[in-house]
């Protein structure tokens, strides 16, 4: 299984950005899929969540935000980031948690870099 992050760039404060990952298939019918991200000299962190059901879990920091969500017949996972701030500068990266198969199987994507610029 392979991801593939894109959309990432350079935006002001305020803009909008669309990152996508698009997966190369090969995951089961259950899955977590998520956005983490790195700022420079941090530790990743989680950004938002989103089940096969459709539940969804956003970090505090960008709740009203952004917005994740999947397109199963895609293989493709979206973060929409809008009113974007400086302290949202980082590397993302994708993430799937494939809880379908035993022992269950985490895959990351390569990072798409967003820098925000006040």
């Amino acid at each position: 299984v392979q991801l593939q992050a894109s959309g990432g760039g350079l935006v002001q404060a305020g803009g909008s950005l669309r990152l996508s990952c698009v997966s190369s298939g090969g995951i089961s019918g259950i899955s977590v899929m998520a956005w983490y991200r790195q700022a420079p000299g941090k530790q990743r962190e989680l950004v938002a969540t989103i089940g096969t059901r459709g539940s969804i879990r956003f970090a505090d920091s960008v709740k009203g935000r952004f917005t994740i969500s999947r397109d199963s017949a895609k293989n493709t996972l979206y973060l929409q980031m809008n009113m974007l701030k400086p302290e949202d500068t980082a590397v993302y990266y994708c993430n799937v948690q494939d809880l379908g198969v035993l022992p269950s199987r985490n895959y990351w994507g390569q990072g798409t870099l967003v820098t925000v610029s006040s």
